[in-house]
């Protein structure tokens, strides 16, 4: 099936509409296509929260151009292309013929939150561009106050576009968005550059904008914040930058579990080779797990203009990985920079003197070179041992741009290329902020897993910043929780269980937390739904198993 599928893909030129699959490749290429004509093919819904999951290069910005008719489907024709009046005749009995027919009719107005929101300053010219000065501008919903309460942006609205920070201009876009009045909504990654708690007030003004007539699609990678936000799912599979596919609508939690299985049930297909899970001892047996050393580092204070951080003081062994959990502005790359010797405490106590590692949250590419001489400039023992290219270097599949400029990687590349960094110094404690960010659903987790089996066969120690919930509760043996005013008077809290800390983090979130029963994901749970109210009442905001129990 699979040989049929890339022997027949159109070019990575070709475009098609994510709605309906390449329909030139599953006429030819999939038995029973006759299942997936026009008539049955996935549709946003009006009334519904429509999400797209997949890896990156496959399509899922392309289906929101389509959607929003910045960008027409072809239908397989790349050579000779349709115009609008066979496309919408080709949909015809579908209701793909009614939307595109109410698009083509100006009767859809279609508004899309970009993928790279780093770009939007650079789009905006003239003077007096502020944050205000845009949304009022745009502000055609009368729920201005209300979006910008729930996204945290008084305090930024004086403030020009060109100086604010990846998390503002993220939550200064959505609001943009969300503060007009449209027929259809598209959010592209919204969960990128924000922390949990702002993830979640993201997607709560995203649900907010649902009425009956209109529709509201979101591309996300952060898994659990895709399950908190949509009402069903399409899963896009097929070969990066060369063919895409989409599948029939699933409910949320089918069809986050299709994309992480690998296969598709309806179809008998399996589009990878291997079955995502988040069971907590998987890649971690026992057998390499070494707890015999403890080191502690004292209790300290740091001052950095009006913020001050407290932090007390823990301890962490060899073979563990502490996951920090907190919202952003509370210290967490200052606690790492602490530990890595780059700033100094306030008073004279120091942090015992070990050898770090660390991969910062911004990558800048400065190198000139391609990937491959990077590694044989600054890990050349490691790159060239066996053990690391089995363990680290082949999981995250550098093989595909090894020999790329450095400077010409995407985001997603360069941040798989500082992971390496990162894991290939020699060094007691690596300090790794950010992993998952630009990183699509799959990467993150096979990103995970490789961290996590590099630091438990090294026998090391690895601290994390991590904001992608399902990827810290796989990562981490313990968490630091950071409490306190973001970017005024934050506190570290004494390393703590996952259980635990968890628990904690979450309560301050006031968001509750379950775990599927057959991949172990952890899944939010709706606020209000009857089981947040259970677990709310017993103090449960986390629990580790929900399923059936782990032999």
């Amino acid at each position: 099936m699979s040989d049929k599928l890339t022997r027949y893909a159109p070019p990575a030129t070709t475009t098609c509409s994510p709605y309906h699959p390449f329909i030139h490749i599953l006429n030819v290429a999939i038995v029973n296509s006759d299942k997936l004509q026009a008539s049955s093919s996935p549709h946003p819904r009006p009334g519904n929260v429509l999400g797209l999951v997949g890896t990156n290069g496959i399509g899922k910005s392309t289906a929101l151009k389509i959607l929003s008719g910045k960008l027409k489907p072809n239908l397989g024709r790349f050579d000779n292309p349709p115009d609008w009046e066979d496309v919408i005749k080709y949909f015809r009995g579908s209701e793909l013929q009614n939307y595109f027919t109410k698009l083509l009719e100006d009767d859809l107005r279609a508004i899309v939150k970009p993928q790279y929101v780093d770009q939007i300053p650079k789009s905006i010219r003239g003077p007096n561009k502020t944050v205000r000065s845009l949304i009022a501008s745009r502000a055609t919903l009368g729920n201005t106050q209300e979006v910008l309460d729930t996204l945290e942006l008084n305090h930024i609205m004086d403030r020009e576009v060109q100086l604010l920070s990846g998390g503002e201009l993220q939550r200064f876009a959505i609001g943009t968005v969300c503060v007009q009045n449209a027929d259809v909504y598209m959010f592209d990654e919204p969960s990128s550059y924000l922390d949990v708690k702002q993830r979640l007030s993201a997607a709560r003004i995203i649900r907010s904008l649902l009425r009956p007539d209109d529709y509201v699609i979101v591309v996300e990678h952060d898994l659990s914040v895709l399950d908190y936000l949509s009402d069903y799912v399409c899963v896009l599979y097929g070969q990066p930058a060369v063919y895409g596919v989409v599948t029939l609508p699933h409910s949320v939690r089918e069809g986050i579990n299709i994309f992480l299985d690998g296969h598709i049930p309806t179809e008998n297909l399996r589009f990878r080779d291997e079955s995502l899970t988040f069971r907590i001892s998987e890649g971690t047996e026992d057998v390499y797990a070494d707890k015999s050393r403890s080191f502690k580092y004292p209790a300290m204070e740091k001052t950095l203009g009006n913020f001050k951080l407290k932090i007390d003081s823990g301890n962490f062994t060899d073979s563990e990985i502490i996951v920090m959990m907190g919202e952003n502005g509370t210290g967490k790359t200052t606690f790492c920079r602490l530990l890595a010797g780059a700033l100094k405490p306030d008073s004279q106590k120091a942090v015992p003197e070990m050898s770090i590692s660390m991969k910062p949250q911004t990558i800048t590419p400065k190198f000139d070179g391609t990937v491959r001489q990077l590694f044989f400039k600054k890990i050349r023992a490691m790159f060239l041992s066996p053990q690391f290219q089995t363990d680290v270097v082949k999981p995250l599949k550098l093989d595909d741009f090894i020999d790329q400029e450095v400077k010409n990687l995407s985001g997603g590349e360069l941040q798989r290329v500082a992971i390496v960094l990162a894991l290939g110094m020699p060094a007691d404690i690596y300090l790794i902020d950010e992993p998952s960010a630009y990183l699509d659903s799959e990467q993150r987790i096979i990103a995970s897993r490789v961290i996590k089996r590099f630091i438990m066969h090294a026998k090391k120690t690895a601290f994390i910043v991590e904001h992608d919930f399902i990827m810290a509760t796989y990562l981490a043996d313990r968490v630091i929780v950071f409490d306190g005013q973001p970017g005024i008077d934050s506190h570290a809290n004494k390393p703590e269980s996952l259980l635990t800390g968890c628990n904690t983090f979450l309560k301050n979130l006031d968001v509750t937390f379950r775990r599927d029963p057959g991949n172990y994901r952890p899944r939010i749970n709706k606020n209000g739904s009857q089981l947040d109210q259970e677990q709310k009442s017993g103090g449960n905001f986390f629990f580790m198993d929900d399923g059936p129990k782990r032999s």
